[in-house]
């Protein structure tokens, strides 16, 4: 993948959910599933992304569209962060191709899609052409936290990225803590209720910013390494630790 492309969608992509229904030409998809294999994961775990039809998904809150991303994995510790990390790259790079993309937190594949054994399903993306505007013009248009309520600094072109990565409801469940040449990531602890519903989801979340922080990095000339320490900074109140960025 071009990773300077999906660093540059990073400021105009936004969710679409209205989409034109007319299934995408053979050439487009094909181009898609050929983006597949070259998805970095962030951990080594075995997963799977496989391209359906509109109708394969269920769910209330299942979007119209005429194709998703299903992404399926084992269930290991790690695996919804790495989720989050690798899917994004689908996001930015569809986007980059000008496509609309929208993740689907609480749909599910019907029971005609085939996952494979030793697999659970994780998410699903919609895409396809948009019915609506496809990016942003201006960076004004993200409903997002100024950086000093979820770093520990308040410039930072790595967190900037970060900042701007797209959440469950917009709950942007992160909190970072710059420290030298690192950043440690940390993830909001639900309650019992809201674990329930978006506990999952914080830490596909979780991917994705981290998702955005290594491609700003790669981009700013960095070599991004990411890894679970055994020591870093005290988790703010409320928060759990995640992973650290090195090499930035």
């Amino acid at each position: 993948m071009d990773t300077e492309k999906l660093y540059q969608s990073i400021f105009r992509r936004k969710s679409v959910r209205k989409y034109q229904m007319t299934p995408l030409d053979t050439s487009v998809t094909d181009e898609v599933s050929g983006l597949i294999p070259s998805l970095k994961p962030l951990f080594d775990i075995r997963t799977d992304v496989s391209l359906v039809p509109g109708d394969a998904i269920r769910g209330l809150l299942a979007l119209k569209a005429p194709h998703y991303l299903v992404f399926s994995s084992e269930n290991r510790e790690g695996y919804l962060v790495n989720a989050g990390f690798m899917l994004q790259q689908m996001d930015l790079a569809l986007s980059a191709m000008g496509l609309g993309t929208c993740w689907v937190g609480l749909a599910k594949p019907s029971e005609e899609i085939t996952i494979q054994p030793g697999m659970e399903f994780v998410i699903a993306m919609a895409f396809g052409k948009p019915a609506v505007s496809l990016h942003r013009e201006r960076l004004s248009e993200f409903n997002r936290k100024p950086l000093g309520k979820i770093a520990n600094v308040h410039e930072d072109p790595l967190l900037e990225a970060a900042r701007l990565a797209p959440s469950s409801v917009n709950s942007q469940p992160w909190y970072f803590i710059k420290e030298g040449g690192r950043i440690h990531a940390y993830c909001i602890r639900s309650g019992l209720l809201k674990a329930l519903l978006y506990e999952k989801l914080n830490k596909i979340d979780m991917g994705i910013a981290l998702c955005h922080i290594w491609l700003a990095g790669l981009n700013h000339g960095k070599n991004p390494v990411f890894s679970r320490e055994t020591e870093y900074p005290e988790a703010p109140a409320g928060y759990e630790y995640i992973l650290t960025v090195s090499g930035i």
